[in-house]
């Protein structure tokens, strides 16, 4: 997973955290990372927001200070997760039901994050 190797590797001094799609992901620039799908196209520009930023020593987390931080990344694909196979059973009445779930994600890479 990208992801994972991201946390993995050397220091890096400027990073953020961003809100994707009702989770929060730690990001540096030119990581690649797996977000709820987003209905931009591939190629295009799109805007994170912003709930912490590390800078060497300075960190900002108040309203003030994130409102002047842009967090760009660019949309590389749309990909989907594992199938998730579901299966509704009552007993003793012969009710059976099969369900499946793919969840679907958009692919993004950070470009930049400019304070």
């Amino acid at each position: 997973m990208p992801q994972a190797a991201a946390r993995y590797r050397k220091w890096v001094s400027v990073y953020a955290i961003v809100r994707s799609g009702g989770r929060q992901h730690k990001v540096a620039v030119g990581d690649v990372l797996e977000v709820d799908k987003m209905v931009d196209e591939v190629g295009a520009s799109v805007k994170l927001e912003p709930v912490l930023v590390v800078d060497g020593k300075d960190v900002t987390s108040d309203k003030a200070g994130l409102d002047k931080v842009d967090v760009t990344a660019e949309v590389l694909g749309q990909t989907k997760g594992p199938k998730i196979h579901i299966m509704h059973y009552k007993n003793k009445t012969g009710y059976k039901r099969r369900q499946g779930h793919r969840q679907q994600y958009t692919r993004i890479k950070v470009t930049g994050i400019k304070a």
